[in-house]
């Protein structure tokens, strides 16, 4: 993002209402916006506009999201907000699984879209610059250098596996990472179904670093789809 100018959002839906209600929904928030009704023009405006987040809808008349998300995630890691009338659970996991950062379900509350347009654009900014090693959520601080996590003036002992799942979340905080994905980096590949370790281990961090495990206030839940650590 150029210093100075408004941040640009792609968006690729082929519904002519959906545009103009996004259209209406950016305008007087510092917001750009380009639109596409492709996946094909869209992916050809994502290499020569260069935007800071795409909005994609999963449902387009040549491509499906899905394969546009993956094709996009070859060359580019810019952030991808899938919006789609889509809400099951399959169709979340496989968005984000391509490769996406973030799911809204139509219909959605403008105020929503942009929250996660700015935590997107954060993202971005983030993605930019060296990967934070240190990361302070409330009265929990957590060094990934160190491998040291402090909740007030205590040190909390993780286990190793603790620490690489917790891990694995701060490095995409803000970001609702599938089950698949923390299984796969936290424990290997031939676990990437083990969803029951990701429960018991999610319940251990819960009950170290959250004031109320039973409401959880940074290790959230994404139901059926997966986790996302919140920053905010």
């Amino acid at each position: 993002m150029t210093s100075g100018a408004e941040p640009l959002v792609l968006l690729i839906e082929d519904e002519p209402q959906m545009r103009r209600f996004l259209r209406a929904a950016v305008a007087g928030h510092g917001l750009r916006l380009v639109e596409s009704e492709t996946g094909e023009d869209g992916l050809s405006q994502a290499a020569t506009r260069n935007p800071d987040v795409v909005l994609l809808d999963l449902g387009l008349p040549d491509l499906d999201g899905v394969e546009v998300t993956r094709r996009l995630r070859e060359w580019s890691r810019t952030p991808i907000v899938v919006i789609s009338a889509r809400g099951e659970e399959g169709d979340k996991i496989a968005a984000l699984d391509a490769g996406a950062d973030d799911y809204l379900t139509k219909p959605f509350a403008v105020g929503e879209l942009l929250a996660r347009i700015r935590v997107a654009l954060r993202h971005r900014e983030q993605g930019l610059e060296q990967p934070a090693e240190a990361v302070t959520l409330g009265e929990v601080r957590i060094d990934l250098a160190r491998r040291q996590v402090w909740r007030g003036e205590d040190e909390v002992r993780l286990t190793p596996t603790e620490f690489k799942l917790l891990a694995t979340l701060v490095r995409h905080a803000g970001r609702v990472m599938t089950h698949r994905m923390l299984l796969k980096d936290a424990w290997g590949p031939p676990y990437a179904s083990q969803t029951q370790y990701l429960r018991v281990y999610m319940g251990q961090l819960r009950r170290k670093l959250e004031a109320d495990p039973a409401r959880p206030r940074y290790l959230v839940t994404e139901p059926g789809v997966g986790y996302r650590l919140k920053t905010d």
